[in-house]
């Protein structure tokens, strides 16, 4: 088994920075099925794009490179403490070299381990089998769609579709309404596994197996089969499209499973995955631990297709396009208006969760009047000169910091922030009310942002870990769309209120 070590890192590797051929097969499809020349468009070519680029640059896909999940199979008799040292050994190692990034944080302290190591990270799942070889899967599931599982408990009372009973209608009553409670915020368009049954801690992993299972496969129970059909063909006329900008395709799969439950309980657990759906496994031989197939046909056997950014407004509309350079004035901030696309250059500010709630008690290490913020935890390596680098960099889910936001662009005077999916009334109160914009980036379009920082003139506040830091980034021809302005107006409100009153066309039954 002298080679399982290095298998394995080759497994993280793979998954983080190489989207399988059947995951690349459906963004296509929803490529094809998207009306041209929308702002959904534009995504799925940047989405398309992004991809390339990961596998040309052998880097991450996606900055969240989450919950290094492991599910191996071995032979019985298999010494599964030896197994498990190398598979953290390959974690830290893969961490070390930024094919992921460093994920693990003590939960009482906030401390980040820095090499994706502490207790219960990563998740390693051992089980025997009656074969010679051993398998080991991996899923990388990043926080934001993370963030988008759900557990309903059967009956209950689902916005928009009423009473949901304990039976097959109500199991579609509930996937249909995790679909829509997800919006953009898990960087839809996605894909979904459901857990049917089994109590809320299996459930939920129910959920997670399903997927693993490959996009274009066929569910043996036919009453799952036609669950799964229904729901892939009717999630995607709820209208929230990529990136929840509104479109045709919001949703890329559904896996389903089912498990016995206790009389007492009905759980339906959902597990929400981003486009960027990293999840590899291979066969490994016993006797010398190299890798001897893979198990998902590999993204390099399906290129993506490349092609030029789609136009950005919709077709039937005249494209606005401004170019700002930091420090913005509120006069600039005041003439951008929801559907603008903005390209941007000069000094940007990385901040999340830490660095938010810091800001709220203290002075920012630098002056952020007139300034920006873009919500990301980048992943940073130092070349041979010292100097660090940009090696992943799309934003993170916004809404997190919906407490904050409100307070802190009043406190410092920012002008733009930057993230995904959106965020709340306070801060579009905010935004009007002291001037500013909401700019939405294209979630897990990592290597695609990591192009435009030019170089990194710092970083403060280390000590919240490198993703939590706050990085200095001279920045390039970074384009985000302008999706809430300074006079009130949210896409994600409307696509959030059009996708509600479409989810209530499917309130009667239609399984009995």
């Amino acid at each position: 088994m002298q080679q399982f070590q290095q298998s394995v890192y080759d497994l993280i590797v793979e998954t983080s920075t190489n989207l399988p051929a059947d995951v690349r097969r459906a963004i296509q499809k929803a490529k094809e099925q998207e009306d041209k020349g929308t702002r959904s468009a534009l995504s799925l070519s940047t989405i398309a794009n992004n991809i390339h680029m990961a596998e040309c640059n052998v880097s991450p896909i996606c900055q969240d490179t989450g919950m290094p999940t492991f599910i191996v199979h071995t032979p019985v008799g298999a010494n599964q403490i030896v197994m498990k040292k190398q598979i953290l050994e390959a974690v830290a190692l893969a961490t070390k070299n930024s094919k992921l990034r460093s994920n693990s944080v003590d939960s009482l302290t906030g401390a980040n381990s820095g090499d994706n190591l502490g207790p219960g990270t990563p998740v390693i799942h051992f089980e025997q089998w009656e074969r010679d070889d051993i398998e080991v899967k991996l899923i990388l599931k990043g926080g934001g769609c993370e963030n988008k599982n759900i557990q309903y408990s059967l009956p209950a009372e689902l916005e928009g579709l009423g009473k949901a009973g304990r039976d097959l209608d109500g199991i579609r009553k509930c996937i249909m309404h995790a679909v829509y409670q997800a919006q953009g915020q898990g960087c839809s368009a996605g894909f979904i596994g459901v857990g049917i049954g089994g109590d809320r801690t299996s459930g939920y992993e129910l959920a997670k197996h399903q997927l693993f299972r490959k996009v274009d496969d066929v569910n043996p129970n036919e009453e799952l089969r036609k669950l799964e059909d229904y729901v892939m063909e009717n999630a995607n006329k709820l209208g929230i499209g990529t990136m929840g900008f509104g479109g045709q395709v919001t949703l890329l799969g559904c896996k389903v499973g089912v498990a016995n439950r206790l009389p007492a309980s009905f759980f339906v657990s959902v597990a929400y995955n981003c486009w960027a759906f990293r999840r590899q496994g291979v066969m490994i031989d016993a006797t010398t631990g190299g890798i001897k197939e893979w198990i998902y046909e590999r993204g390099t056997e399906h290129p993506m297709q490349q092609e030029a950014a789609a136009a950005a407004a919709p077709a039937d509309e005249k494209r606005r396009e401004f170019v700002l350079t930091a420090p913005i004035s509120e006069e600039q901030i005041r003439e951008l208006k929801v559907g603008d696309v903005v390209i941007i250059n000069g000094l940007m500010h990385t901040g999340r969760d830490a660095l938010h709630k810091y800001l709220m008690d203290h002075d920012s290490p630098v002056d952020l009047n007139g300034g920006i913020i873009y919500h990301c935890g980048p992943v940073m390596a130092k070349d041979e000169n010292g100097e660090w680098q940009v090696k992943a960099a799309g934003p993170t889910t916004s809404i997190r910091e919906e407490p904050y936001q409100g307070d802190i662009i009043k406190k410092f005077g920012i002008r733009a922030v930057i993230g995904k999916g959106g965020m709340g009334a306070k801060t579009l109160a905010a935004l009007k009310e002291h001037g500013a914009v909401y700019l939405n980036a294209i979630g897990g379009a990592a290597q695609y942002y990591a192009e435009c920082f030019k170089k990194v003139e710092g970083v403060d506040l280390m000590e919240f870990g490198m993703p939590e830091a706050m990085w200095h980034l001279q920045t390039e021809g970074f384009a985000a769309i302008v999706t809430m302005d300074s006079h009130g107006n949210s896409l994600h409100a409307e696509v959030e209120k059009n996708s509600l009153e479409k989810l209530a066309t499917f309130k009667e039954p239609v399984f009995k």
